[in-house]
């Protein structure tokens, strides 16, 4: 009766799992197909990568995706660390606040942020959508992932190591400087990680405050996929599949009782 049991949990996982990553498996396999169809395998071939090289609306989309996620993780990081610290440390008075209006926008459906910015960005500043428009967003929904990391790596910490730093005669900043600043940057260094790997990988939200004109690599690989499902779409898509593993893996080294679940 157990091994029965058993069977099927084993079956019910492999079963996820085939349902998550065979799709996954099978767009990095036909990126190396030495054909324009990916309907059967003809040979194995990387010239599709050496391809992308050569294509200038890929190249600038990849420039653009690598601007914006740089930009709006560096300063995600910086607003959502001290969001992060102020929730930790004084969650009375009006800063009971503050976790509501920083993870609202990560609780949020993609699709409905994406459209209450856009009405945000025309109707209320009239802003010409474009870069400036995408970065704004993406700060938007990334200092939460921020704070919410750095608050877990501080509620990790004895509070006593704070205690006795002040007590010694350090002052707020110096005692910031050199003992919180410290002990908490792999969580900063962790979510700034994050920050870059969502941003990046956005495809929704960016949809919607993009504009005319401007593109980001999974703008890009929407409009490529509408006319066909070519083998240079599958080699990119891989390359943005590995930076976003990776990228993952490192956060998860930096800050692994927060992304695992166990903070």
């Amino acid at each position: 009766m157990r091994g029965g049991r058993a069977l099927a949990r084993w079956a019910a996982a492999l079963a996820v799992y085939a349902f998550l990553y065979v799709p996954l498996a099978v767009v990095v396999l036909f990126s190396f197909n030495d054909s324009l169809l990916n309907a059967q395998w003809v040979g194995f071939t990387t010239r599709w990568y050496a391809q992308l090289l050569h294509d200038d609306e890929m190249l600038r989309a990849a420039a653009n995706s690598l601007l914006i996620a740089l930009s709006a993780s560096a300063i995600a990081t910086v607003l959502g660390t001290m969001a992060g610290i102020a929730m930790q440390r004084w969650p009375s008075g009006l800063l009971r606040l503050l976790p509501f209006l920083v993870l609202t926008p990560v609780a949020m459906p993609e699709i409905l942020l994406g459209v209450s910015l856009l009405i945000f960005f025309r109707q209320v500043l009239d802003l010409t959508l474009g870069l400036f428009s995408i970065l704004v967003a993406h700060i938007t929904f990334s200092i939460g992932f921020v704070a919410i990391i750095v608050r877990a790596r501080l509620a990790g910490m004895d509070a006593s190591i704070f205690e006795a730093a002040r007590d010694l005669g350090a002052s707020p900043w110096r005692t910031f400087r050199h003992v919180t600043l410290p002990l908490v940057l792999p969580g900063i260094l962790a979510g700034f990680l994050m920050s870059f790997t969502l941003s990046i990988d956005d495809f929704v939200i960016t949809f919607f405050v993009a504009g005319v004109g401007v593109s980001t690599l999974p703008l890009q690989i929407y409009s490529m996929i509408k006319v066909a499902v070519t083998p240079e779409v599958n080699a990119v898509s891989t390359l943005l599949m590995a930076l976003t593993l990776t990228l993952i893996a490192l956060a998860s080294r930096l800050a692994p009782d927060v992304l695992k679940g166990r903070a």
